[in-house]
């Protein structure tokens, strides 16, 4: 199978991080455990300090954080927001962001995690826009609700706005997260789930200290 398809293309991804970490291409390495994002990123958010989580449905490593990111973001003061940022490295895992940002427009980002589940543990092939319109109605959601918010406009525009900021932090390799617009770090840089939650604490709070 080609590396297009996304499942080879995201375990291509994910091999760097389980071999010798790499700093996001064209990013100042300010240390091994971090890099700075030059230029720094306005937030999006008006007013507050943005956390982002760039991840992939296909990626395993994403799927074995994903509960820590969501943990650690239940602490974060009232002026941090936390936005996660699906990424597409090629065309083929485009949909699966669109998926992201539907559940998110339904209001059932419940069923995030337990899309994650469907694809790493229960092993479904759940790539194409059909199928994840079937799959999301066993979980209850409207079909033709989930297929016009799917095919909407909007959601365009949030996987264009997603590319953007793929690009903005030289995201190549998921999970990454990025703190205040200035740093990011990864399990694949601080070497285990945990570090990189807890470098992402510690950038954080140098953030919130300016």
């Amino acid at each position: 199978m080609s590396l297009k398809h996304p499942l080879l293309r995201s375990l291509a991804a994910t091999a760097l991080l389980a071999g010798l970490a790499v700093a996001p291409t064209g990013a100042a390495v300010a240390d091994d455990r971090y890099a700075t994002v030059e230029p720094a990123q306005p937030s999006d958010t008006t007013g507050k300090i943005e956390v982002l989580e760039f991840f992939a449905y296909t990626c395993p490593h994403c799927f074995t954080m994903e509960p820590m990111t969501a943990k650690w973001a239940q602490t974060f003061p009232d002026n941090v927001a936390f936005k996660r940022v699906p990424v597409a490295f090629n065309a083929n895992m485009a949909d699966l962001q669109k998926m992201y940002y539907t559940l998110e427009a339904l209001d059932r980002l419940d069923l995030h995690e337990k899309f994650f589940v469907a694809l790493h543990r229960e092993r479904q092939r759940i790539y194409t826009a059909d199928a994840m319109a079937d799959w999301a109605a066993k979980q209850g959601v409207d079909r033709q609700q989930f297929e016009a918010a799917f095919n909407s406009f909007g959601i365009t525009n949030k996987v264009a706005r997603a590319n953007e900021l793929v690009k903005n932090y030289n995201v190549d390799s998921t999970p990454t997260l990025a703190v205040g617009g200035k740093y990011t770090t990864s399990p694949g840089m601080t070497g285990t789930y945990e570090g990189a939650i807890t470098e992402a604490q510690r950038l954080l709070e140098t953030v919130l200290a300016q």
